[in-house]
């Protein structure tokens, strides 16, 4: 066990530890930690023996390490993750982390420095989303940390963040949908039919090949995607690393075959193209096309309705929300959680909750009404067995 020692006796200048707490490591090496009050240094060394009865114990020394330093070596062990997200942890690191804590050993970052940091990205303008990444990004620097035996524990774990809005999803319906397909110029309309009748996302449609099509079944194998990355697109797999097979309308299955009848159409090619040829990029195809289609889609739509009152599409409208249209219009076609999760491709069913879950229909209404027939039927049921008893 440890001990504190008492320093107020000894010479000492103004401003000094006055207590000193004296243990052994797990090696059986003598170490100490100076205090300016006793109760700091007993606290220490309850921590310290609790960690070695834990097995927890890490020599202080070990976290004497540069954050920076540290920090590059976590860095080369993302080179397994998706491009687009290694490309964000990376400038998430240099804008964000490393400015405030680079210049700092692993020991000295505590948990008030880290909840301080927060505070000031977000009062220095940063979306809740990016300090919630930034933080997440320095939490898993700290946790390698943690693993590699140089610190105890990981203080940026627990940290309250700011709430994120989710930004706000637009549903459109069937007939929103033929609109845009209409007013969108050529020969996109069978992108915006493709991709409001499949969920795939935006950077899914832009990697798809014709090889991935069974026309004949009216369905879409997606292994393939092309996220936009500092205006590159990065070749790689679908997010969730695992392949599906989606369905497609059988009228959209007939029209996509028409659709390609006139264009490459080996194995290879890709299924959607940019206008002069080439992969699609979602930073020119959305200002370009998609943008200026959505004006005129309610140009039409003010023209046609006589009531002055037309269903217009919303101008923020953005093309991932095809695909949030998609989810809407399997709902209200009665489709379950899990077949809506396998045609968005959603890692499980909870995610498909979290996003679409205000759109399943509410079924407490239905099940009250069913309970009350039940109810019906059970005391009908006895007051027909008193009747036949008294009758006798």
């Amino acid at each position: 066990m440890g001990y504190v020692e008492d320093l107020r006796g000894k010479k000492q200048g103004q401003g000094r530890p006055r207590w000193r707490a004296r243990y052994r490591d797990p090696s059986g090496r003598e170490r100490s930690k100076s205090f300016t009050r006793k109760v700091d240094a007993e606290r220490f060394l309850v921590s310290i023996e609790d960690a070695k009865l834990r097995g927890a114990y890490v020599d202080p020394a070990a976290g004497r390490v540069p954050f920076a330093e540290w920090a590059e070596r976590w860095a080369r062990t993302t080179a397994t993750l998706r491009p687009s997200t290694r490309k964000d942890y990376e400038t998430l690191l240099n804008n964000q982390v490393l400015p405030a804590f680079g210049d700092l050993m692993l020991t000295a970052i505590d948990a008030l420095a880290v909840r301080e940091w927060v505070a000031e990205l977000v009062a220095g303008g940063l979306s809740a989303k990016r300090a919630r990444k930034a933080h997440q990004v320095l939490s898993q620097i700290l946790a390698s940390a943690v693993d590699g035996g140089r610190l105890p524990r990981n203080v940026a774990e627990g940290i309250k963040l700011p709430k994120v809005q989710r930004k706000e999803m637009h549903f459109l319906s069937a007939a929103q949908v033929e609109a845009l397909a209409e007013a969108i110029a050529p020969p996109y309309g069978m992108l915006v039919r493709f991709a409001a009748y499949t969920g795939l996302r935006p950077c899914e449609f832009v990697a798809l090949t014709v090889g991935r099509l069974d026309l004949l079944r009216a369905t879409v194998r997606v292994a393939e995607a092309a996220p936009e990355v500092a205006g590159h697109l990065e070749w790689g797999g679908v997010k969730t690393h695992e392949a599906r097979t989606v369905r497609l309308p059988r009228s959209v299955a007939e029209e996509l075959g028409a659709f390609l009848a006139d264009r490459p159409h080996d194995p290879g090619d890709l299924v959607f193209t940019a206008p002069r040829g080439g992969p699609l990029r979602e930073s020119k195809f959305v200002p370009g096309r998609f943008k200026p289609a959505i004006g005129t889609t309610n140009q039409a739509l003010a023209q046609l309705d006589p009531s002055g009152r037309p269903d217009l599409l919303p101008e923020e409208l953005r093309l991932y929300d095809l695909r949030h249209t998609a989810a809407s219009l399997m709902i209200r076609q009665g489709a379950s959680v899990k077949a809506v999760q396998r045609q968005l491709g959603h890692a499980t069913a909870s995610i498909t909750l979290d996003v679409y879950g205000h759109l399943f229909p509410d079924e407490l209404d239905a099940l009250a009404s069913r309970l009350e027939d039940a109810r019906a039927e059970a005391v009908e049921g006895l007051a027909r067995t008193q009747r036949e008893g008294r009758s006798r």
